[in-house]
C-alpha cells in the first residue's frame, strides 16, 4: 500500500497544505484594526448633513462588500443619527472614496465615521 503513493507525491500533497494554510493565516492576519477612516462635512442643510471620506486599507489582502457607518453624535459621544454607506472594494494598500449622509438632528454636536462591515474575497466572513 506504501509503494502506491511515492515519495514526491507526498511531498506535493504536504506543500499544497501549506500553501492553503499560509493564505488562510494571511486572511485571518487582516482584520478590521487594517482598516482606518478619514472623513469631513462638506455641508449641513435643513434635513441632513453630507459627509465625504476615504476607507485605507493598511493590509496586505483587499477587502470587499465595505460598508462605513457615518453617525451624528451629542456631547457624551450617544449616537443620534446615522448614515450606513456601501463603499465597496478597498484594495490592499490602497484606499477607496466614499459619500454618506445623516439626518440632522437636535442635539448633534458632531460626526463620528467608522467601519461597519466588510468581508475577504472567497469568504464569508464579517467582522
Amino acid at each position: 500500500m506504501f509503494r502506491i503513493v511515492s515519495s514526491p507525491a507526498w511531498r506535493r500533497l504536504l506543500l499544497c497544505a501549506f500553501v492553503v494554510i499560509a493564505a488562510a493565516a494571511s486572511v485571518a492576519a487582516q482584520t478590521a484594526s487594517n482598516l482606518r477612516v478619514t472623513h469631513s462635512v462638506d455641508k449641513t442643510g435643513p434635513t441632513a448633513a453630507e459627509l465625504s471620506g476615504r476607507v485605507f486599507n493598511d493590509g496586505a489582502v483587499d477587502v470587499i462588500d465595505v460598508y462605513v457607518n457615518a453617525s451624528a453624535v451629542d456631547q457624551s459621544g450617544k449616537v443620534l443619527a446615522q448614515g450606513i454607506p456601501y463603499v465597496g472594494t478597498v484594495p490592499a494598500r490602497g484606499s477607496a472614496p466614499f459619500k454618506a449622509r445623516v439626518p440632522v438632528v437636535p442635539g448633534a454636536a458632531g460626526y463620528k465615521v467608522g467601519i461597519n462591515s466588510f468581508r475577504f474575497p472567497n469568504t464569508r466572513e464579517s467582522p
